[in-house]
């Protein structure tokens, strides 16, 4: 069962009165902190507690003040209102509620781990098509700012092997129709890269590798590296970010669809090995967050909607059929079921999960083990 991330619908509207110049009144201020401590699975992923609920409000709304319009005018989110005016209201609640409730509480979060570690702190974040990564790191990036931290992001696609390479690698194995599976990207860089940018003598620019996804007809290529100066924090991305091996042995069974065939076994077999490469990787990682869907085929659904809406501004993009093979080739090689599902409930590889509803707002927020 989802829990939606608003327990009232009366919160909305102490929100949108509240950016209407209305700042809450003494019976919404106790709406707003009994709503901050339910459920208590939410609460305490975020450390709050019925002594310190008060003082966390208080602060946080400060910080909503001074934050709420940069970030409803961002640009996609301006963009998402001026293609549908008529949901512009809902749409509004719908952000503000994120921000009270997830963006805002999450970003205070990664500024007090950073204050501990005394160095840049490596936040990963795992999540699919559609589960709102480059948007959580946009707006944390923002709010960070204001709280006087800058901040890094960096996909694991900027660490893909060159277009040549990628080439070679798919001459010798065919297999390898698109980029994206474990061995396609260059996990030495990796490691040098967060190395370096963790460090706490972090003071000379360091030089951070980028990709171009529409480089050699949408292949991809790397591009020139980006000198960056310092970042206190670095929002690490990526579809298989922190997700690890599993035992061979899961594949000698009954397997979930596409995984169907001894050939899709041997392909599932083959990307579980190639992901132990990684593992040195993710050890540069300090913190993991899932952002993991309700029902993880999902993806297929929002694929389909991501292309149609790019087509719809005359670009070119993949049919529906085209698309059903994109997705599946992806489970095949690391299905969700198989790999992701058992993060979300070990507290040693994930330090926070944030389910995702259809329409790709936060459901339930929670620690692995108290689910």
């Amino acid at each position: 069962m989802t829990h939606p991330i608003s327990p009232s619908s009366s919160l909305g509207e102490i929100l949108n009165q509240w950016i209407a110049g209305k700042p809450p009144n003494s019976q919404a201020w106790q709406q707003l902190v009994a709503a901050e401590l339910t459920p208590p699975e939410r609460a305490k992923a975020f450390w709050i507690t019925p002594d310190n609920v008060a003082e966390k409000l208080q602060a946080r709304s400060r910080l909503f003040e001074s934050i709420y319009s940069d970030i409803i005018t961002l640009p996609f989110f301006a963009d998402k209102i001026q293609d549908n005016p008529r949901n512009l209201e809902s749409f509004q609640t719908t952000l503000l509620l994120s921000l009270w409730r997830l963006w805002l509480p999450l970003a205070t979060h990664l500024a007090n781990y950073r204050e501990q570690l005394n160095r840049p702190l490596i936040q990963g974040i795992l999540g699919g098509q559609g589960t709102g990564k480059t948007t959580l790191a946009i707006v944390l990036k923002l709010i960070l700012a204001q709280l006087g931290y800058r901040t890094l992001s960096l996909s694991l696609d900027d660490l893909y092997k060159t277009y040549q390479e990628r080439q070679r690698m798919q001459e010798h194995d065919p297999r390898l129709i698109w980029r994206g599976p474990p061995g396609t990207h260059d996990v030495d860089l990796g490691i040098q890269v967060l190395d370096e940018l963790r460090s706490p003598n972090f003071s000379d620019s360091i030089l951070v590798p980028r990709f171009d996804k529409s480089a050699w007809q949408g292949a991809g290529d790397r591009t020139d590296f980006e000198s960056v100066q310092k970042a206190d924090i670095v929002l690490f991305e990526g579809w298989f970010v922190g997700v690890r091996p599993v035992a061979a042995t899961v594949f000698s069974g009954a397997t979930p669809a596409p995984i169907e065939t001894e050939s899709d076994r041997t392909f599932a077999r083959d990307m579980n090995e190639r992901l132990k490469a990684y593992l040195l990787l993710w050890e540069r990682l300090d913190r993991l967050i899932v952002l993991y869907p309700i029902d993880y085929r999902l993806s297929l659904q929002w694929r389909r909607q991501a292309e149609a809406e790019m087509m719809a501004t005359g670009k070119s993009g993949m049919s529906d059929s085209q698309i059903n093979e994109f997705v599946k080739f992806f489970w095949k090689a690391l299905h969700p079921e198989l790999f992701i599902t058992p993060l979300m409930h070990n507290p040693d590889w994930v330090d926070l999960v944030i389910e995702i509803n259809s329409d790709h707002t936060p459901a339930r927020v929670y620690q692995p083990g108290d689910d």
